[in-house]
């Protein structure tokens, strides 16, 4: 750390378009500071690191919260020696119940702190809760939009109910922790799986038509091999949001709409 001047602190869940301005001001001997909170569902933890090649470090927020100005900005630069910038979004707040703000930052560090206005797209102010507001109504497109990036979830395959490969199309199963799932419904997306990326189709909510349990289901509709599948992890990132989940009256009415899933998932690929 000892070589650190200038850095960029935050929340940065998602790291989207808005932190990415504050990302920019950072040079060579820069870093991002992130201030972890419970709520950071869009990039938890070190899922961030895909989103820079700046350097990460952590503060928990519940060990910091109580701290008062000058008990911060000693933590800072008891970390930090060679700290002389401090860039900080327009909305910063930090301390004992969010107290200090911008201001407080500016009376007390004594070298630059440069504050980065809101950013907007389209109108629209870009924040964390905006995005995920998109994501759990479906609105993958715009959701993407003010991320910079397609949205990414990862986890671990589970055992699901076997049958879709009996009587439907085979799936991998996933469990998801610490991200926010989007809405119910069709996906189409990309699978990345030891390092390869694949087209595929999400499923997730519940499965009405058959047992009933909640479920994320990826088929994956390019040639791959199911059994390379086990104990790893897998990413998934979303691209368009195809269709709400319903039950069907019947197996054979679910297979056929499985079919035109796909169907239209490979269309809007090649388009």
């Amino acid at each position: 750390m000892k070589n650190i001047t200038n850095i960029a602190i935050g929340g940065f869940d998602g790291m989207h378009l808005g932190h990415m301005q504050l990302f920019r001001q950072l040079d060579d001997f820069g870093s991002i500071v992130v201030i972890n909170r419970i709520c950071a569902n869009l990039t938890p933890y070190n899922f961030r690191e895909q989103y820079t090649t700046k350097k990460i470090f952590y503060y928990e927020l519940e060990d910091i919260k109580n701290l008062d100005a000058i008990d911060f900005l000693k933590l800072l630069e008891n970390d930090f020696p060679n700290l002389k910038k401090i860039i900080v979004g327009y909305d910063f707040r930090f301390g004992h119940d969010a107290k200090y703000d911008i201001h407080d930052l500016k009376k007390l560090f004594k070298y630059e702190v440069v504050v980065i206005e809101q950013f907007s797209c389209n109108g629209i102010a870009v924040h964390s809760s905006t995005i995920r507001e998109y994501l759990k109504n479906g609105q993958i497109k715009q959701a993407n939009k003010f991320l910079g990036h397609h949205y990414k979830i990862k986890g671990n395959m589970i055992k699901g109910q076997g049958l879709g490969k009996t009587q439907f199309v085979p799936t991998i199963n996933l469990q998801i922790t610490n991200f926010l799932i989007p809405k119910d419904g069709i996906y189409l997306s990309k699978a990345y799986i030891l390092d390869k990326k694949f087209n595929c189709v999400v499923f997730i909510g519940r499965r009405a038509t058959t047992d009933n349990n909640f479920a994320i289901e990826v088929h994956i509709f390019d040639d791959f091999d199911m059994t390379i599948t086990k104990d790893i992890q897998i990413e998934i990132e979303f691209i368009q949001f195809l269709r709400v989940n319903r039950r069907f009256d019947s197996f054979e009415e679910l297979r056929q709409q499985i079919k035109k899933d796909i169907q239209i998932a490979k269309q809007c690929v090649q388009s």
